[in-house]
């Protein structure tokens, strides 16, 4: 069982995933702790759009990165967004995640991708495509509370022009753009609570079947 999730920040990607993994025991990958992994190790090395040290950033990720700290920060999110934009970058990863999918660890049936592009250029095979999307206003809200929770200092104002530019660098690109496969299912989360994007979620699965 092949599950592919796309869709922009603070949609509702993450928390999707989580639910349906548990559901069908899949093993679960976050590809956007990937990119943000190599733009940490990029950060650390310079100028993050700068493709040698991009491509330097990804050569030298390994297993264990996903979990460095700092991989859900502001700074980081803004910098995977750029360091995704570089094709050889894209190169390097697109084999890791293709490898996840057809090799899901821990002896699970399955796999379900979170990411970008999942359903159109890492796994364009998955029986199973969605496609998570929410107003800027309503994500900035999201990151908002969710940064506010963790302790952190935010500015709403300037969570939401961090969303408006990424979401513009991610749908502009001009290698593996952010858009919905044309036979993924697109759920508008904006007046949606999590269990509603499940259940929506799990509907449309059980129709595919």
């Amino acid at each position: 069982m092949l599950i592919a999730v796309d869709g922009p920040a603070a949609a509702g990607k993450g928390t999707l995933t989580r639910k349906l993994a548990e559901h069908f025991d899949l093993a679960r990958l976050d590809t956007g702790l990937i990119y943000r992994a190599v733009s940490l190790k990029a950060l650390e090395l310079g100028d993050p759009s700068d493709e040698k040290i991009a491509v330097a950033a990804a050569e030298g990720l390994s297993f264990s990165d996903p979990d460095l700290a700092g991989l859900r920060d502001e700074a980081a999110g803004n910098a995977a967004s750029k360091v995704a934009a570089i094709p050889a970058v894209r190169d390097i990863l697109l084999i890791f995640q293709r490898n996840f999918a057809a090799n899901p660890p821990n002896g699970k049936k399955g796999a379900v991708l979170d990411g970008r592009d999942i359903g159109t250029v890492v796994c364009p095979e998955a029986p199973y495509k969605l496609f998570i999307d929410a107003s800027a206003e309503v994500r900035a809200d999201r990151r908002y509370k969710e940064l506010q929770e963790r302790g952190d200092e935010a500015i709403r104002s300037a969570i939401l022009r961090d969303i408006i530019d990424r979401d513009e660098r991610d749908r502009s690109r001009t290698v593996a753009p952010l858009e919905p496969a044309k036979d993924a299912k697109v759920l508008d989360t904006s007046d949606l609570d999590a269990d509603a994007v499940f259940a929506a979620a799990l509907n449309f699965i059980s129709l595919q079947d």
